[in-house]
């Protein structure tokens, strides 16, 4: 039995704003990530081969707020997070603060892989992906033009909008359960539009927007970090399973439908447990989503 599913962001552009256009990139880009991924599961590949497979195709994708296509700090500069957890061995990698790294989820899965630490940031973890082989890409590399007019609405204060309004579309996700029965997760975005101080949100956060656990689920998050953080979203999905055997769906529901909601929070979540159960869930108006299991057909979906 294996099974997969992958995000594109929370917090949905409204169906008024949404064009058909514009939902046939989406579409065709969950569809090749799922599809990249699936094939990874079918010929017996492992779980963290097929979130990393996932993701990377979604970092490429500039529809994407991940990788090239994600969206500017203040000051006109991309930072990228990204963190993958091997549920197997509760291994985990994360990076944060990237501005040269064409793949962040890959340079994350090399600090698990090939360091002894967990989270790399910055310069740092760019001199890092040198020891590792990686390159280092130019900024324009990540530069697209409707980044940079969300940015530009950003710093001409346009009138009720903010950044949490533009930014969701697009933080990219991926959970798997392959053959074996091991699971994985892996995150990454380029985070808030016009964001100040080198803020880092949850997606490089393991146990907040990233976590995977053979005990109970996998689960990659998106929507308003800060939130994410103070109730350990991810983390606090497994617990509930753990230790108050809820099972997949009840605990994501209680954790995404209750406790963030009561402190405001806005996103999803998608999450898989060892059986391949397949949870996709959020308070927003919609979340780019898609999943398959083995023998069924493919979900892909938006709105609710």
């Amino acid at each position: 039995m294996f099974a997969i599913a992958i995000h594109g962001g929370a917090g949905t552009l409204p169906r008024a704003d949404m064009t058909a256009e514009r939902e046939k990139l989406y579409r065709d880009g969950l569809a090749e990530a799922l599809d990249a991924g699936t094939a990874v599961l079918e010929r017996g590949g492992s779980s963290v081969d097929a979130v990393t497979e996932a993701v990377v195709l979604l970092e490429d994708n500039p529809v994407f707020n991940a990788g090239r296509g994600a969206v500017f700090t203040l000051e006109g500069r991309n930072e990228l997070d990204a963190a993958i957890m091997d549920g197997s061995t509760l291994a985990a990698g994360a990076v944060c603060g990237l501005s040269h790294i064409k793949n962040p989820v890959a340079l994350a899965r090399a600090v698990m892989e090939h360091s002894e630490h967990v989270m790399l940031c910055g310069a740092g973890a760019e001199d890092f992906a040198l020891s590792r082989g990686f390159a280092l890409l130019p900024r324009d590399y990540f530069h697209t033009p409707e980044r940079w007019r969300q940015l530009e609405r950003i710093r001409g204060g346009e009138a009720g909008l903010s950044a949490l309004t533009i930014s969701h579309v697009g933080t990219v996700g991926a959970v798997a359960l392959d053959s074996r029965g091991n699971l994985a997760a892996a995150t990454s975005t380029g985070g808030m539009t016009g964001k100040r101080f080198n803020r880092v949100g949850d997606t490089p956060i393991i146990g907040a927007g990233t976590y995977a656990d053979n005990r109970s689920c996998a689960v990659s998050a998106t929507g308003h970090g800060e939130l994410f953080i103070r109730n350990v979203v991810a983390h606090a999905i497994g617990a509930r399973m753990r230790f108050g055997q809820a099972t997949l769906a009840d605990a994501v529901r209680a954790v995404v439908l209750e406790e963030l909601p009561a402190m405001n929070g806005e996103g999803g979540v998608i999450a898989i447990d060892r059986n391949g159960q397949v949870v996709l869930e959020f308070n927003s108006e919609g979340m780019f989503r898609a999943s398959r299991r083995e023998g069924e057909a493919a979900v892909i979906a938006i709105y609710r």
